[in-house]
């Protein structure tokens, strides 16, 4: 993971990258009427970066294909959600809630980095899935209940919805996650040191930057304080606020802020003409007129031609395969 290192990319890792995904979206025809929801994106585009590993909770309860459609119903306020067949009224609640308990749990087997599931799905919704009350009219506040038992279990796994990817912001933030769940991942798997992990949380401060600047505040202090915290301690805090903070939307003015930051860097070794080319770059970039990879793409080549140790090693400049051309469109 070490650039100065070995000169290995920041966004690999050692081993496969896994990410759950609900099987329809891969072309499985495995939908209540027979068909599917392949994902151009997830299959074509993703897909080669990863390993999917495909989970349809309907047809893994026993329901066939074609089925009844399902839908979430509450009693009230005060009572559970349940899953029922929408015609015959069926009640798949306690058989849904049994296997989400045990195939959620055999998922830490497959040692996942993200998951993406079907939108407005009764089982695989991630937010905003109709749940319906005793008026049978639907409010958008409910979660499939596969996906709900998946997010409780796995609180820091990168977790999104197939029609949010559509969205380029959110889809450069989840492949981000994704990579920086693995790398953290990886790292906590190893034989860690206290040193090691200032190393770790030094490589990642500019995305934290462009992501939230409390959390990368809040980040640093707590790493230098961690002598003080059990190692188990110590591992599971800073997973969580590492992973709340980068899900957090790098804004257009933060990433600003963050490459700004990094031309200090740079000053001594520019002269005028270039120093002012950057600064053009960043506020073109700023103000919407050029896209992330635009600035990027000049500051990786200074930073490779004047070797600036401590930008080199920031994962910011290429947190996931470039191939995917996610920044773009940001």
């Amino acid at each position: 993971m070490d650039r100065v290192a070995d000169d290995k990319p920041l966004y690999a890792s050692d081993g496969p990258i896994r990410i759950g995904v609900s099987s329809c979206l891969l072309g499985a025809e495995v939908r209540f009427d027979g068909g599917h929801r392949r994902s151009d994106f997830i299959v074509d585009t993703l897909g080669r970066f990863v390993e999917f590993v495909p989970v349809c909770p309907e047809v893994e309860i026993g329901l066939g294909v074609p089925r009844e459609t399902l839908r979430l119903v509450r009693a009230s306020v005060a009572h559970p959600i349940r899953i029922v067949a929408n015609q015959s009224g069926v009640d798949h609640t306690q058989a849904m809630n049994s296997y989400a308990r045990r195939r959620v749990a055999a998922l830490a087997a497959e040692e996942l980095s993200g998951y993406i599931l079907k939108k407005d799905s009764p089982s695989c919704g991630m937010e905003r899935v109709r749940v319906y009350g005793p008026s049978g009219m639907p409010a958008r506040d409910g979660a499939g209940l596969f996906a709900a038992a998946l997010m409780k279990r796995y609180p820091s796994l990168p977790v999104e919805e197939e029609g949010r990817l559509c969205d380029p912001h959110l889809r450069e933030n989840f492949i981000e996650r994704v990579f920086a769940y693995r790398r953290l991942r990886s790292f906590f798997s190893s034989r860690w040191t206290l040193g090691r992990l200032v190393w770790f949380h030094t490589m990642h401060k500019l995305c934290l930057m462009a992501h939230s600047p409390k959390a990368y505040g809040e980040l640093g202090r707590f790493v230098a304080g961690a002598k003080r915290i059990a190692r188990e301690e110590l591992a599971a805090r800073y997973e969580r606020a590492f992973m709340e903070a980068m899900k957090a939307l790098a804004t257009r003015a933060r990433h600003a802020n963050v490459l700004e930051h990094m031309l200090g860097y740079l000053r001594p070794h520019l002269d005028d003409d270039s120093r002012g080319e950057l600064v053009t770059l960043i506020l073109d970039y700023r103000r919407g007129l050029v896209p992330l990879v635009v600035p990027i793409a000049m500051f990786r080549h200074y930073v490779r031609k004047f070797e600036i140790a401590y930008l080199r090693g920031q994962v910011y400049l290429e947190p996931h395969p470039k191939e995917l051309m996610l920044r773009n469109h940001v």
